[in-house]
């Protein structure tokens, strides 16, 4: 398999259409100038889907963190109320 077969291979859906649009680009041309250009589209792939796979990553990560400090709040929220309402009922008792 050549280089540049390889490197089609690890195009996916994921891959944006830019670089899809270059490797069939880069798949026309001559085989020698293909040989020289393969690897590098190679590093640029692997390199676009690395950062992709990270971004989401970190998007999943921000929604749960989002999602931990809406629980939190609402337990701070209702931590507030029961201590509210105890020192409500202790001044009851106390008066």
């Amino acid at each position: 398999m050549s280089k540049i077969a390889a490197t089609q291979a690890k195009l996916t859906d994921e891959t944006p259409v830019e670089l899809q649009e270059m490797a069939a680009a880069i798949e026309a041309l001559p085989q020698r100038y293909r040989d020289s250009v393969a690897p590098a589209l190679a590093r640029v792939i692997e390199c676009s889907t690395r950062r992709r796979r990270i971004l989401n990553l970190v998007q999943e990560a921000l929604s749960q963190l989002r999602l931990d400090m809406k629980y939190l709040i609402f337990d701070l929220e209702a931590t507030r109320r029961e201590r509210d309402q105890y020192k409500e009922m202790i001044e009851k008792d106390q008066s």
